[in-house]
């Protein structure tokens, strides 16, 4: 047999009972063992966008000036 035979009948796809949809007691013990080992909870430090913004500005005017210095090297410009 296999095990999709000796499990009960699946919930439908658009059934819900309360706020989240249901698993089977077996695969919910799997996925709370996952959450319980944290993998998922790694510190990660704010995301600074005007950092982002500032080290952009950097590299693409770093790239700019070494273009204008390799084509004035190459004398077309």
């Amino acid at each position: 047999m296999s095990q999709e035979q000796d499990k009960p009948e699946a919930p439908a796809a658009g059934a819900t009972e309360g706020p989240e949809r249901q698993l089977y007691p077996e695969d919910q013990a799997k996925v709370d063992a996952f959450l319980k080992r944290g993998v998922n909870s790694v510190e990660r430090k704010p995301f600074k966008p005007l950092y982002l913004l500032v080290m952009l500005i950097v590299v693409v005017g770093g790239l700019s000036l070494f273009s204008q210095w390799l084509a004035h090297q190459a004398g077309v410009y």
